[in-house]
Parts: C-alpha cells; structure tokens; sequence
C-alpha cells in the first residue's frame, strides 16, 4: 500500500510540476542585451596593431559572424583574424550580466587563449572595457574602445597603461558590416 501512495504521490507531483513549466512564461531580454543585435550579422574588420610589449607592429584583417544563442540572451561570435602573429581563430559569447549591471564576454582562439571579460559598458553610442592585466610581470591596464559610427560601421582602439604609466596606443581600426 505503502508504494502505491509514493507512487500516486509521485504521478501527482510530476503533473503539477509538468503543467507548472509549461504554463511559466519564458523571460524576455531586456533592452540591455537587445543593445548586442548591433552585432548581428557578419563583418570585417582592418586595422594595425603597433609595436610593443604585446607583439610587432603590423596590419590586422578580420571577420566575424554573431548571432544570437537559444534564447536571445547571448550573441555567438564566430571569426578569423589575420595579423603580425599569424592567423588566429576565435570564439565570444557576448552577454548582459543584470546583477552586476555590466557586459560580459568570454572568449577561446585557436592559439589557445582563454579570457573572461566582466564590466563592460555601453554608453551611447561608445562600448568601453577596461581589464586589469599583466605586462613582462607588471601591473597593467587595457582600455578597449568601440565607437558605433553607424548601423553598419564602428571603429576601436586598445589602449596600454603598465604600471600606472600614460595609455599608449596598442591597436586601431574599423570594422563595416557586409551582411
């Protein structure tokens, strides 16, 4: 008797369960992460790194393709660039982390790098993260700027301070949509 009441006891719970998920409404993004759709899309990219503790100076080429994840909370960034180090693939997982109030990305290459980047902002038409690194065993900061130009066009640069030293440039260029 005793399995039967478990038994029934779990038929009941898996359909009240059931009917629960099915009946719960999915989140929606909010206008946050909307601000990723900017990234729909395949691009290309020209630009030239400078000379300096992180490579030779030279020019970068570059594409990219984004488009949203399972649920339009993420944009999946799948590219290719080609600079003074060689030719590099990537991937990024772009997302709005809504605790910390800040963009996110998390990305993989082919030269086996691995990074998480937290407290990003967009602000206007300006994307901005600053990240905390290390230079040749030094304290450092890297300062990456976007600056959307128009739906189809923006422009960035990466900016050095080692050890509380000015920003020197690292990188620049832009980057136009082709589809």
């Amino acid at each position: 008797m005793k399995v039967l009441t478990m038994g029934s006891f779990l038929l009941i719970l898996a359909h009240v369960a059931s009917g629960h998920v099915a009946t719960a409404q999915q989140p929606k993004p909010g206008p946050e992460v909307r601000r990723l759709g900017y990234y729909l899309g395949s691009w290309r990219g020209e630009g030239e790194t400078k000379d300096g503790p992180f490579g030779p100076a030279g020019k970068l080429s570059s594409t990219t393709t984004c488009e949203w994840f399972a649920g339009g909370f993420q944009l999946v960034c799948r590219g290719e660039e080609r600079g003074p180090t060689g030719k590099r693939t990537f991937l990024n997982i772009r997302a709005y982390d809504d605790t910390a109030k800040a963009y996110t990305e998390y990305g993989i290459s082919s030269f086996g790098e691995s990074e998480y980047d937290t407290g990003g902002s967009i602000v206007g038409n300006k994307k901005t993260f600053v990240l905390n690194i290390e230079v040749e065993g030094e304290p450092a900061k890297l300062r990456y700027t976007e600056v959307q130009v128009s739906p189809t066009f923006y422009t960035y640069q990466a900016e050095a301070s080692v050890d509380g030293g000015p920003w020197t440039m690292v990188a620049e260029g832009k980057v136009t949509k082709v589809k």
